[in-house]
């Protein structure tokens, strides 16, 4: 996922114009079907580049059978801000139907914009606790897309030739001791570094990465952490520990190396054995080698020192929000849409097989879950082997803007860690005395 990407945004700042927004966007609403009568132009504004081709080919099948209805999306991601772009294009005028949310935080910004969507059958067939961030006095403001997971991904062959067990990893020590391992053999590996570490993406560092750490000090309560006045960083050393152990032993500079130099130039060709990614990279992976991400790949929690119970961040990464400025009518046919595509046979398949989508719904056949990121994501959900992604707790911008942008100085050594820290505590705390 690359999130917010939540949303944000979760990716790096490139605000676009409202001119470039709406030239991307939608046809005229008042087009006409082939059968002589009025379209309804539903327009889908987007995060998720990973599924982008995928997801326009399952629009292209539902307009096939819904003849009346006209879908335009518009992908922002992969670098954009997607929050950034998402509020220029509601002020242009040139709002969409569907749009993208995180958890309570986005919530609480876009409310009076978001269509209760608590008659739909997707809402009712969500998975218990997956809508718990995007509920607000019984209203349901937001659809999940999916579950997704993160961690330590790793190249299983080129552990098994270091020798290395992966299930050995279980602290801190043993992952340094496995990572100096594979250092010292990098030239019989055919390594250019250990790890990758993607330092230019603030939502890698400021948000997923963060939230290993933050998610026990507010008891890996997405709620928790949003109605939280202050945060404390109680593992604040263990998140040092493992950022600065990324950043030693990885392709340098970490401060400009971006989201597709590590997944797609790095790892999908065996160049480093790990990175701190999700299940969402299995597209590009196997955009580049099918062998490798069917049976090359494994992943591992990020180990928390000081924490016995830890495990992989599991989480719903953005929900869809439909427009309540739109006309009745646009709004019907968009909470049809997302009820098809979560709720229909084909959107089903198209969720677990296209998509290759952890559903966040029941009804999904998920002995169909076969990439080794997604399995490993679903075998901890099962095992209660998880923790939660407060991150969407964090107040507007925080994970991103200051504490991701604060790392960044932190890796260029143009700050301290504890600057680092101390800035973030306090701008926690003036975002929500405000």
């Amino acid at each position: 996922m690359k999130e917010l990407k939540f949303s944000k945004g979760l990716l790096a700042s490139v605000l676009l114009s409202a001119g470039a927004l709406a030239a991307c966007s939608s046809g005229d609403e008042g087009s006409t079907a082939e059968g002589g009568g009025e379209q309804v132009t539903v327009d889908i504004f987007q995060f998720k580049v990973e599924f982008k081709d995928q997801f326009e080919d399952v629009v292209a099948q539902y307009e096939e059978e819904n003849p009346d209805v006209n879908i335009e999306i518009t992908t922002v991601g992969g670098g954009e801000d997607y929050g950034a772009a998402l509020r220029s294009r509601f002020a242009s005028g040139n709002e969409p139907a569907i749009f993208n949310i995180g958890g309570p935080q986005d919530v609480a910004d876009w409310k009076d914009n978001l269509t209760d969507l608590s008659d739909t059958g997707a809402a009712d067939a969500a998975l218990e606790g997956t809508l718990d961030g995007v509920t607000v006095e019984s209203e349901v403001l937001g659809l999940p897309y999916n579950q997704e997971g993160y961690g330590f991904i790793y190249n299983t062959r080129l552990f098994e030739e270091a020798g290395i067990d992966a299930a050995s990893i279980t602290d801190y020590a043993s992952l340094e001791e496995a990572v100096k391992t594979l250092d010292s053999k990098k030239d019989e590996l055919g390594l250019e570094s250990v790890f990758a570490l993607p330092g230019k993406e603030t939502w890698v560092t400021g948000l997923h990465l963060s939230n290993t750490f933050l998610a026990p000090e507010f008891d890996n309560n997405v709620l928790t952490a949003y109605d939280a006045d202050t945060v404390e960083f109680e593992y604040g050393e263990g998140f040092k520990k493992i950022l600065d152990l990324q950043n030693e032993y990885s392709k340098q500079p970490t401060v400009s190396l971006d989201y597709s130099q590590q997944v797609e130039e790095l790892f999908s060709l065996e160049r480093v054995a790990i990175i701190q990614q999700g299940n969402w990279v299995y597209g590009s992976i196997a955009g580049i080698d099918q062998e490798l991400a069917d049976s090359g790949v494994g992943m591992m929690p990020i180990p928390v020192e000081g924490l016995e119970d830890g495990g992989l961040p599991v989480g719903v990464p953005m929900y869809w929000g439909v427009n309540s400025n739109q006309d009745e009518e646009v709004v019907t046919a968009a909470k049809d849409f997302l009820d098809w595509l979560y709720t229909s046979d084909t959107g089903k398949t198209a969720v677990l097989e296209d998509f290759k989508f952890i559903p966040a719904y029941e009804g999904y056949d998920t002995s169909k879950i076969t990439d080794p990121m997604s399995k490993a994501i679903y075998d901890a959900s099962e095992a209660g082997e998880t923790i939660g992604w407060v991150f969407m707790g964090y107040p507007t911008g925080w994970g991103e803007d200051e504490l991701g942008a604060g790392i960044q100085k932190y890796l260029s050594d143009e700050a301290s860690w504890d600057e680092v820290v101390d800035s973030a505590k306090a701008a926690w705390e003036t975002s929500r005395g405000e």
